[in-house]
């Protein structure tokens, strides 16, 4: 039978009243062996501890969780074993985004420590941190990849993002992005051959709902979208590109 708090709390306060392990577990409804076993340790349980900080976490830094779940969102999955964890892929040649990840983890989960290994496939990484809130951190994860089901935000994560719609911007970038300077040559009317260059933004994602809460986030900072095919969005008007040359910038 699994406890909670509740039920660990309400023998502790009769622990010392002089009852028996019998009489409190009658009391209470718990098992008497378990009533012994908590009498006897010095720290509740570790699935109620668990339980516990699942129960009370929130968002304490709103820029560090919406980057976060932008990575999430594009390169990040969820594994649900003995513990819980929060796992993001990333190309072994951007150091500085992964060392970006690894720190929003950390304040996202304050008190446990991020961790980076080798991937099996490719030249990349894997971001990981383990902790009992990451479901309620990631109310997306689900069984099969994100572009075969639904993927909507709740409404307390929009309270967020809206809040730091240019953090999830940049997660989703640095997981599903890149930024292209693309240049061309034209011979002037002074016969002068002249070299120009413009950057662009691209996001692609198979999940057209991911794509839909890219193009949101984007218009909340006034950001022309449009699209290149199936899954790429491109961002190239000026006036959006300075925007996200303020925000994103060259991956590193």
């Amino acid at each position: 039978m699994a406890y909670d708090l509740a039920n660990y709390k309400a023998v502790m306060s009769l622990v010392g009243t002089g009852l028996s392990d019998y009489r409190i577990a009658e009391q209470t409804g718990v098992k008497r062996g378990t009533v012994r076993k908590w009498r006897l340790a010095s720290n509740p349980p570790l699935t109620i501890a668990r339980q516990e900080l699942a129960r009370t976490w929130s968002v304490s830094d709103g820029a560090a969780y919406a980057y976060l779940l932008g990575a999430y969102l594009g390169d990040g999955t969820v594994c649900v074993q003995r513990s819980i964890w929060l796992q993001i892929v990333n190309d072994r040649r951007y150091p500085g985004i992964s060392g970006e990840i690894l720190a929003a983890m950390a304040k996202t989960f304050p008190g446990r420590t991020p961790r980076m290994h080798p991937s099996s496939v490719g030249e990349s990484d894997v971001l990981c941190i383990g902790h009992p809130a990451v479901l309620q951190a990631c109310p997306q994860h689900g069984p099969g990849r994100k572009h075969l089901r639904a993927i909507v935000l709740a409404d307390w994560q929009l309270e967020v993002t809206h809040a730091n719609p240019g953090w999830l911007l940049r997660g989703l970038i640095h997981s599903d992005g890149c930024r292209v300077v693309n240049r061309f040559r034209t011979r002037l009317p002074s016969g002068r051959v002249a070299i120009y260059s413009y950057v662009r933004y691209f996001f692609t994602n198979h999940s057209s709902d991911i794509r839909r809460i890219f193009r949101d986030h984007c218009e909340l900072l006034d950001i022309r979208v449009t699209r290149s095919n199936h899954r790429n969005l491109t961002v190239s008007h000026r006036k959006g590109v300075a925007i996200l040359e303020q925000i994103v910038g060259p991956k590193t």
